[in-house]
C-alpha cells in the first residue's frame, strides 16, 4: 500500500513541477505581450511562427478586443496572465492533495489552451512557441492529474474513505 502512496506523491510532485514550468513558459509570453508592438521579439522565428503577431492580437486579452477597440484600452486581462494564475493553481491544488480539483483544474486549463490553438490555426493563421509549450504543458499536466485523481479514489474506496450517505 505504501508503493501507491508513494506513487501518488511523486505523481503530485511532477505535476508540481510542471505547473512551475508552465508558470516560467507564461512569463516569458506575458513579457512579449507588454514589448513594444514595433520591437522584433525573440520568438519571431519565420512567416509562420512568430509570437509577437499571436501576443499583440486582439485575442491576447480576455474578454478578446472587439474591432473597433484600441489597442490599449482598459478592462482586458493578458490571457499570459491568467495561464500564470491557473498553473500556480493547479500546482497548489496538486501540493495540498486535492486531486479531483487540481483535475478539474487542468481540465479548464487544457480546455482554454485548445481554444487559444484553434484560434492560432484557423484565424491568427501564426504560432506562437510559447503558447505551443503551454499547450504541451497542460496536455501532460491533465493526464498526470487524471491518472493521480484515478488512483486516489480507487485507493480511497478500497480503505473505506469513501463518503457515505446519511
Amino acid at each position: 500500500m505504501s508503493i501507491v502512496k508513494g506513487d501518488m506523491r511523486l505523481l503530485r510532485i511532477l505535476i508540481a513541477l510542471l505547473a512551475l514550468g508552465g508558470v516560467y513558459d507564461s512569463v516569458l509570453a506575458l513579457r512579449v505581450h507588454m514589448m513594444d508592438p514595433n520591437a522584433a521579439p525573440p520568438c519571431a522565428v519565420t512567416e509562420t511562427f512568430d509570437c509577437g503577431a499571436v501576443n499583440h492580437s486582439r485575442f491576447a486579452v480576455f474578454p478578446a478586443r472587439g474591432f473597433d477597440e484600441a489597442a490599449d484600452s482598459k478592462g482586458h486581462v493578458p490571457v499570459a496572465t491568467i495561464g500564470i494564475a491557473g498553473y500556480v493553481i493547479i500546482g497548489a491544488l496538486a501540493l495540498c492533495k486535492l486531486d479531483f480539483l487540481a483535475f478539474e483544474a487542468a481540465q479548464i486549463g487544457l480546455f482554454c489552451a485548445l481554444l487559444l490553438t484553434f484560434l492560432e490555426k484557423y484565424v491568427l493563421e501564426k504560432w506562437c512557441i510559447y503558447c505551443l509549450w503551454s499547450q504541451g504543458i497542460i496536455a501532460v499536466i491533465f493526464i498526470l492529474a487524471a491518472i493521480n485523481w484515478w488512483v486516489s479514489k480507487g485507493r480511497t474506496a478500497r480503505e473505506g474513505l469513501h463518503l457515505r450517505s446519511i
